[in-house]
C-alpha cells in the first residue's frame, strides 16, 4: 500500500472572529457563527498521527447488527465502528432529517439567486464567479467540510446542495455526505488520510465491536 498522507488544506478549522480583516464578511461570520454546523466547522482537537494512519490503514466496510452500512477499523489493537449515527452525534450535527440532494434545475435557479451566471448546464461550479461574500461561504464550507483535496476553484452538485440549503435556512444532511466520502475514500486510487479532525472528534465515540 502506497504510504497515506494527510492534506494541508482539507477539513481545516474555520476560525470565526471578527476583526479589522474580516470587514465586509461580519453577516457570514454571524450566520455560521449561529449554524447547526457552528461545532464541525470550528471544534480543534489535537490530531495524533498515529491514530489517524491506522484508522485509514485498517479501515474497512462492515455492516451492524441493525443492517446499518460502518466502517471498521483496528486502533491500538481495538477493533471500532463508526456509522452516519455517530458522526452526526460527535460533530452535532442534528441533520438526520436533512435534504441529501436537489434537482438540477433547483441548483441552478437557486445559484442564479446568489449571483452565479452561467450559460453552461456542467455540475461543475466555479467560486470565482461569486461575489467576496458568497466566496468566503463556499470557500469555508469546501476547506473544513468537504472531502476535496484539489482543485479548490471549483465544486460539485453535492457541495452547491449543502451551501444552497444554508443560504436558504433548510438543513442539509451533512452527516450523511460526511460518511459516504468516508466509504468512497476507502477504495479510492486516490486514497489519503481524510478527516483527520473528525476521526480524532469521534475517536472514544465509536461503538466497540463486540
Amino acid at each position: 500500500m502506497a504510504q497515506l498522507e494527510f492534506c494541508d488544506k482539507h477539513n481545516m478549522v474555520a476560525y470565526l472572529v471578527k476583526s479589522e480583516s474580516s470587514e465586509g464578511f461580519d453577516e457570514i461570520i454571524d450566520f455560521l457563527t449561529s449554524s447547526h454546523i457552528y461545532y464541525a466547522l470550528t471544534e480543534n482537537p489535537i490530531i495524533f498521527v498515529s491514530l489517524i494512519e491506522q484508522f485509514w490503514e485498517t479501515a474497512v466496510l462492515s455492516t451492524t447488527e441493525e443492517g446499518l452500512q460502518a466502517i471498521s477499523a483496528t486502533i491500538d489493537g481495538h477493533e471500532k465502528l463508526i456509522t452516519e449515527a455517530s458522526l452526526r452525534r460527535h460533530l452535532k450535527l442534528e441533520d438526520a432529517e436533512g435534504i441529501s440532494s436537489l434537482s438540477n434545475e433547483e441548483i441552478f435557479e437557486q445559484l442564479a439567486h446568489m449571483g452565479y451566471v452561467t450559460n453552461s448546464e456542467s455540475l461543475t461550479f466555479f467560486k470565482g464567479h461569486f461575489s467576496p461574500q458568497w466566496k468566503f461561504f463556499i470557500h469555508t464550507i469546501l476547506h473544513c467540510l468537504s472531502s476535496k483535496k484539489t482543485a479548490w476553484d471549483q465544486f460539485s452538485s453535492n457541495i452547491a446542495t449543502a451551501i444552497i440549503c444554508l443560504a436558504t435556512s433548510k438543513k442539509f444532511n451533512f452527516s450523511k455526505f460526511i460518511f459516504e466520502a468516508m466509504v468512497k475514500n476507502l477504495d479510492s486510487p486516490h486514497k489519503f488520510l481524510l478527516y483527520p479532525r473528525f476521526i480524532q472528534l469521534g475517536y472514544f465515540l465509536y461503538i466497540d465491536i463486540k
